[in-house]
């Protein structure tokens, strides 16, 4: 029996929506199985799943899950934890899962920074292609400062509406 029976949802409905939002995340650059698997995690009433639920929920080979799971997990998307007195992993997706992808993202913006920047003095700022580069390295600067600061208002936003 999955989750969602047991919860007394209505598995069909759950199973519609976990593909519905993957699809929307697979039209947003993420892989298919990574997707599946994280709607699937994110709408569980615990937010975490073993390896063996994720694969009869979804249909889907343990292979398949591992896969999805190893990508997820390199992206902070979700956690891998031991079941207590057990060597099975459930994997788990945090309230805060978008925050920390977005945090995470700053350390790669600013990387390219840092190359954008060698680019410019590689390239010559006076040049076409500096110029492109500068402007680039400038659009990359603006975007970085401004998602810290969009992410402190969250912080106080989620605070306001959730609690610590």
């Amino acid at each position: 029996m999955t989750e969602s029976t047991e919860a007394g949802r209505d598995a069909e409905a759950v199973s519609k929506f976990v593909e519905s939002f993957a699809a929307q995340l697979v039209e947003a650059g993420m892989q298919r199985m990574p997707a599946r698997i994280f709607a699937a995690l994110l709408s569980s009433d615990e937010g975490a799943m073993t390896s063996v639920e994720l694969g009869e929920q979804l249909r889907i080979s343990p292979a398949a899950v591992s896969g999805g799971v190893r990508y997820l997990a390199q992206q902070h998307m979700v956690s891998r934890e031991r079941e207590p007195g057990s060597r099975r992993e459930r994997y788990r997706v945090h309230s805060n899962q978008w925050y920390e992808a977005l945090t995470n993202r700053e350390a790669v913006l600013k990387r390219w920074e840092v190359a954008l920047r060698e680019g410019v003095t590689s390239l010559g700022g006076d040049t076409p292609a500096g110029r492109r580069m500068a402007e680039t390295l400038a659009f990359f600067e603006f975007v970085d400062g401004e998602i810290a600061a969009m992410m402190e208002r969250w912080r106080v936003h989620r605070e306001e509406l959730f609690g610590a």
